[in-house]
């Protein structure tokens, strides 16, 4: 197939573009992200000691509450993953649209369009936030699992490697990602909120987080797989594929788990309340 052909000609035609979506160039971004990577390692490091010694700290004493600042945490987050979604959901679909799946897995937009450089960077801003989802769960006392860590450390490293390297099929992750925190942080904001919601809407969000897993782990190997068959140009390392196709696989086992355990074991009941930890 003629590379050309695979050449951006259009952009999406975004119904309106904010001003602080116009000012940020993946050109003038990239190197300073690049260059800070190194310090990903340290954050999540830091993240690892202040949440152990938390959890040390806090064996002595009463939990907190933390109600209403829990809430308003999650419906912040439930708002920006919805307008994270539409601005990512748009430029995936139109690039389906005019151009292919294959395209969509192999060639980038992101050095011409400013408003997918900007959503693709808060992407990654939102998961150094998103940290202090565990804060939360160390000051109330909540159970911390390993799911819950693990992947908030990973997901920062991936993502931060994939922007930095321009990875096209990272539009998929940061578009489902964006859809599945829209209702997961929304069913949070609700249930701290003390909203009675159904057993299935909880269900229903970590049945999400999972299919997400899964379509990730799909998504890896049909690049891989473009890549080895040099079906077209496609530009993505095989290394970082590997590397997202291992995390995706190492996702999906423990959300399988955890859904086997919080919904179809003997002690589901004693479990129930941990499942808005697993946040995704």
């Amino acid at each position: 197939m003629d590379k050309l052909d695979y050449m951006p000609t259009t952009i999406p035609n975004y119904s309106y573009v904010f001003n602080f979506e116009k000012r940020l160039a993946y050109s003038n971004i990239v190197m300073r992200i690049t260059n800070h990577y190194p310090y990903c390692f340290c954050y999540c490091l830091f993240y690892i000691i202040l949440i152990f010694a938390g959890k040390y700290f806090m064996s002595s004493r009463p939990k907190f509450e933390l109600r209403g600042t829990l809430a308003l945490w999650n419906a912040s987050l439930a708002v920006f993953s919805i307008f994270g979604f539409l601005r990512v959901g748009s430029e995936l679909y139109h690039v389906l649209r005019h151009y292919g799946f294959q395209y969509s897995v192999c060639i980038s937009y992101i050095t011409y369009d400013p408003v997918m450089t900007f959503w693709t960077l808060m992407f990654i801003v939102s998961k150094i936030v998103e940290f202090g989802d565990t804060v939360f769960i160390v000051l109330r006392k909540q159970p911390l699992k390993f799911l819950h860590w693990y992947h908030h450390i990973t997901v920062l490293l991936y993502s931060w490697l994939c922007f930095i390297e321009n990875a096209p099929y990272s539009r998929w992750n940061c578009a489902i990602n964006y859809f599945v925190h829209s209702w997961m942080y929304s069913y949070y904001a609700l249930k701290v909120m003390r909203f009675n919601l159904p057993r299935w809407f909880a269900m229903l969000i970590t049945t999400l987080q999972t299919l997400q897993m899964v379509w990730g782990c799909f998504i890896a190997t049909m690049t891989y797989n473009y890549i080895r068959n040099d079906q077209i140009d496609c530009h993505v390392k095989s290394y970082n594929i590997k590397i997202g196709l291992l995390l995706y696989f190492s996702y999906f086992i423990l959300f399988s788990r955890f859904f086997k355990q919080a919904y179809l074991s003997n002690n589901c009941r004693k479990i129930k309340e941990s499942s808005k930890h697993a946040q995704d």
